[in-house]
């Protein structure tokens, strides 16, 4: 505007546009942040002591909080946690495959067995032919349970236990018992890639969700368990009549093992 002749002043701008002549002229001041370098040296030497604390010295020194955090901030001194490591996250909602073999689903409930008590269950479902292959229902509630529902899944597919020679992903949430370093190691060691569902999104893992509904409305609630080994023998019956006779919706009403060997 000056080029062209109008001179217009400060103050008028100001009108003009709505801003304050303050906010034009403010300046911003850099903070200056002190600390007690007696209060720093206690610190210091505290955490030599107990190098864990953090701002929990200032119980150990008798100080307020909030000196002690400022003291560990701007030195640098805050307790660096150990990093967790890198999970592979499941990318899509539903765990859909195009072929059998290409993805595996697995997940863990608990049955009820009377004298025995609860028991926990962890199958292996074939997320393209919605077949059971492998599943064990043990006392046991360790990663030893769903590693042996994984062999005999290996053993049906492969018909030994080996190393996968095509790629296969299995899919599981993120539970003690699939991401403790045994059952990491067992997957990694037969070739399988392991593939973990986003935390709060059960809807990942859908395709065995929905089998363990049908498993408990079709089968176990339908019947009151004496013994492990009763429910073991029921839970297989229905097993072998969910992969050879029960019609699946998604699968255009066939079963499981019919489709099986139509895509194969």
């Amino acid at each position: 505007m000056a080029q062209q002749g109008h001179v217009v002043s400060l103050v008028k701008l100001c009108q003009w546009l709505g801003l304050p002549r303050r906010t034009l002229y403010y300046r911003p001041r850099p903070r200056q942040r002190t600390i007690n370098t007696e209060l720093t040296t206690r610190v210091k030497l505290a955490l030599e002591q107990f190098p864990t604390y953090g701002y929990r010295l200032a119980c150990v020194l008798g100080e307020n909080r909030k000196p002690i955090q400022r003291i560990l901030q701007i030195k640098g001194w805050q307790v660096r946690k150990r990093p967790q490591g890198f999970r592979p996250r499941a990318r899509s909602l539903p765990s859909v495959a195009s072929r059998p073999d290409e993805r595996w689903a697995s997940d863990l409930t608990f049955v009820w067995c009377g004298k025995d008590r609860r028991a926990s269950l962890a199958v292996i479902i074939d997320c393209c032919t919605r077949e059971i292959l492998g599943w064990r229902l043990s006392d046991n509630g360790s990663s030893k349970t769903a590693e042996a529902a994984l062999e005999e899944a290996l053993i049906y597919r492969l018909g030994a236990l080996g190393r996968v020679k095509q790629p296969l992903a299995l899919r599981s949430d993120n539970g003690l018992v699939f991401s403790s370093r045994h059952y990491t190691g067992t997957v990694k060691t037969y070739g399988l890639t392991q593939k973990f569902t986003t935390p709060y999104t059960p809807e990942q893992n859908g395709l065995v969700e929905r089998f363990f509904c049908s498993l408990k409305e079709e089968c176990i609630w339908l019947h009151r368990f004496e013994s492990l080994g009763q429910a073991r023998a029921v839970v297989s019956r229905w097993i072998r009549y969910y992969n050879e006779e029960r019609p699946h919706q998604s699968l255009g009403y066939v079963a499981s093992r019919a489709h099986s060997g139509l895509a194969a």
